[in-house]
């Protein structure tokens, strides 16, 4: 009975360990390829920015939308931070722009940010508490660039994406590009 019981005792507090710290996530887009594909199986850190910090340039993320599914259920997005609070963001002639510099950024799909979503974006001041997020298939992103979506506020955030479990020959620790 004490086994039984032991063993109990350690599945619930595996399983509060996992709901408190750990968000699994299955990627169901194509706006960030060529890092995530749809059917991706992630692993988001919900403490990540409570416990270690706040969220940087380059750090990939799920937020809460105001966006629907099909279904009616709210539509999470996986996108990666590029502005910061207090950043002016232009978008012009297929780039972006951070303070009046152009980023690079070898992470992305293709270079450009023009298209169906890629609209122009002058000077545009990331709010206090928020960030400016895009996804790395500019081309086919709903994100920052969309008055839907908007810069997303640090309350929006569930979390940083951390680990890719799935498929098995990309299983690993996901990396800040930025940061390499």
């Amino acid at each position: 009975m004490k086994e039984w019981i032991k063993s109990i005792a350690l599945a619930l507090a595996i399983a509060l360990v996992v709901i408190y710290f750990i968000k699994p996530t299955l990627v169901k887009q194509s706006s960030m390829e060529p890092n995530f594909y749809e059917n991706d199986y992630l692993f988001v850190s919900k403490q990540s920015y409570k416990l270690f910090g706040s969220p940087e340039r380059g750090d990939v993320i799920v937020v809460h939308s105001d966006l629907v599914q099909e279904n009616g259920d709210e539509k999470m997005l996986i996108k990666r931070i590029i502005g910061l609070p207090g950043d002016s963001i232009t978008i012009t002639d297929d780039k972006v722009y951070i303070n009046g510099e152009t980023i690079e950024e070898p992470y992305i799909k293709e270079q450009g940010v023009n298209g169906a979503i890629g609209k122009k974006i002058k000077d545009l001041v990331v709010p206090e508490n928020s960030y400016f997020c895009m996804g790395d298939n500019r081309r086919v992103s709903i994100d920052s660039r969309d008055p839907d979506v908007g810069c997303v506020g640090k309350d929006q955030i569930v979390g940083k994406v951390v680990l890719r479990l799935y498929p098995f020959n990309k299983i690993g620790f996901i990396k800040n590009p930025l940061k390499e």
